[in-house]
């Protein structure tokens, strides 16, 4: 034991004593340990970060989410990655940083670990050509490695403002090398890399600049004018065969081109939106090149603040619940109420869900969100419990959280911690399309919270592709038959015709069923006429602060319209 100790000792000191921020994670990419340089950089403790993912203390790429997707795909095949991100640091500003991950195995070949280290690229220093090569050359290559890239482009940048002269950037990363490299080993691997930094090499003109700023990840920083010909010509020399040690290998690359000044920002931001557009060159299908939009990257700008500010709403208590009722027309007892998210924004005001929830839209966001939600659900009903109040609370959770694999597991976990509430108050309002992208994954989750006591509810039924098959196989309580056809249904006979269909087919499967959107008495005889007596609506009630049910419960059974409608 003492030779493991000191074995482990240098690696501690390192660790410790490391002037870039270290973040060890788990084979889940959670958060096991930290070392004082992350610290002081963002301002965050261990215990703040502890058992969260990079993401969710805001080490974010700068992009949308079918491109952060990619690149996740893209770092899964790798166990070392490099990929430009943006980092909140102690003062509450965003910074470029670069963030370097060695995913570390176990004698099996699983993952065990993860170490990222997250450099500041705000502090790149303005010297380089005063350092020494083994700093700002790759090693293997002998090419300009990061570092002095991002030097030589900002000087590149005052060079083209000064002599009004054209600049482009761009990203080159070989397609699937990963493959080939543990097909070929390593020792090929190298001489190809080099082989290949030689072949782009040569198709450069004199004061253009090769990079090698990853393991397959080049960058070329072009003086002259280049158009669509250029890139063009690049493929087809990159597709030719490479003769190595007999074996002919062909290879194909993405490349992911921006424009200055068309494209006017930093240094570190121009080689951003370089790869951004490479990865848009992946997303088409690899072996072709793709130009960087300003304007689009100004909007995915816009959605990324968004999102930060949402997130900022979320941890500051800014979100609300209203809850609407839901009522039977028939008997007109009140049967349970449904829980309608809200943003108190502090300076727009209270915004509904349509305002704000595109916003997170297939982000980790809504798995928070909702999360937040039943929690919030729970609390208030053990507050309503302690003045009488017992009624089932429905809260809606979005496809996302539905088919995270842990799902089940951790409402048992929510569920836990409110003992005194009943599994049975709480149901869960899933949208008709959340099963079709995974029904197998989605019967197995709605079974298991199923066990628990926990009811299920097709929220918006009718405007989904395969109702009869979802009705058939989703192990649900409830069809809420959507506003949109209930609302037009006494002067759209095609709106009347749906609400017919699904009242039949809910009949036929036993399922109860409740008609959303009932604004009118009228509306009301009409779908008791056609056999729904579980309503909610405007006609009702308004979703309302929670505070404010307790008043509108004794105000319900006086209410003179809908008690005439209770004696038909």
């Amino acid at each position: 034991m003492a030779l493991v100790s000191a074995q482990l000792a240098p690696a501690e000191a390192v660790f410790c004593h490391a002037n870039e921020a270290i973040i060890i994670t788990d084979a889940d990419n959670c958060v096991v340990d930290v070392n004082p340089a992350f610290c002081e950089l963002t301002g965050l403790t261990l215990e703040a970060v502890r058992g969260k993912t990079p993401e969710a203390f805001s080490v974010l790429p700068l992009d949308d989410d079918r491109t952060t997707r990619l690149m996740r795909d893209e770092i899964q095949l790798r166990d070392r990655s490099k990929s430009q991100v943006s980092y909140r640091s102690h003062d509450g500003k965003f910074y470029p940083g670069m963030m370097s991950i060695h995913r570390v195995r176990n004698e099996l070949g699983r993952v065990d670990h993860h170490v990222i280290v997250l450099s500041d690229l705000s502090t790149i220093p303005s010297h380089a050509r005063h350092l020494n090569r083994e700093v700002y050359f790759d090693a293997l290559t002998g090419l300009p490695n990061l570092q002095l890239l991002t030097q030589l482009i900002q000087e590149s940048i005052q060079h083209a403002e000064t002599k009004q002269l054209p600049l482009a950037i761009c990203a080159l990363d070989i397609d699937y090398f990963q493959a080939i490299n543990e097909r070929l080993g390593p020792h090929i691997g190298d001489i190809l890399l080099s082989t290949f930094a030689q072949r782009i090499s040569h198709l450069l003109f004199g004061d253009d600049v090769l990079a090698r700023v990853g393991g397959d990840e080049f960058v070329l920083l072009l003086h002259h004018g280049v158009d669509e010909g250029f890139f063009e010509k690049l493929l087809v020399s990159i597709r030719q065969p490479l003769v190595i040690d007999g074996q002919s290998i062909h290879l194909t690359a993405s490349l992911g081109v921006t424009h200055y000044p068309s494209d006017h920002v930093q240094g570190d931001v121009l080689l951003r939106h370089a790869n951004q557009a490479m990865y848009r060159a992946k997303q088409r299908g690899r072996n072709t090149y793709h130009f960087f939009d300003p304007t689009q990257d100004r909007l995915l700008q816009v959605r990324h603040e968004q999102r930060q500010r949402f997130m900022d709403a979320l941890d500051h208590g800014e979100l609300r619940l209203f809850y609407q009722p839901q009522v039977n027309m028939r008997s007109g007892k009140v049967v349970g109420v449904e829980a309608l998210i809200r943003w108190q924004h502090p300076d727009e005001g209270l915004l509904s869900p349509g305002q704000f929830l595109s916003i997170i839209d297939a982000t980790p966001l809504e798995v928070d969100l909702g999360e937040w939600v039943i929690k919030q659900a729970l609390q208030q009903l053990v507050e309503w419990q302690t003045i009488g109040i017992t009624l089932p609370v429905n809260v809606n959770i979005s496809p996302a959280h539905l088919l995270v694999k842990d799902f089940s597991q951790r409402l048992a976990e929510l569920l836990a911690g409110y003992p005194r509430v009943a599994p049975e108050m709480l149901k869960l309002e899933v949208l008709e399309s959340a099963a079709m992208h995974d029904v197998e994954a989605a019967l197995k989750n709605m079974a298991r919270c199923q066990a628990l006591g926990v009811g299920f509810a097709i929220d918006d039924f009718g405007t989904g592709f395969s109702s009869l098959t979802h009705l058939r196989q989703l192990p649900v309580n409830l069809i809420k038959i959507d506003q949109s056809f209930v609302r037009d249904m006494l002067s759209d006979q095609d709106d009347m015709a749906i609400v017919e269909s699904v009242i039949y087919m809910a009949n036929r499967f036993k399922r109860s069923m409740l008609a959303e959107g009932v604004e009118t008495l009228d509306h009301a005889k009409a779908l008791m006429e056609l056999g729904c007596e579980l309503a909610q609506g405007y006609g009702i009630a308004r979703p309302m602060p929670a505070e404010e049910l307790p008043a509108w419960l004794v105000q319900w059974p006086e209410r003179s319209d809908w008690r005439l409608l209770t004696a038909l």
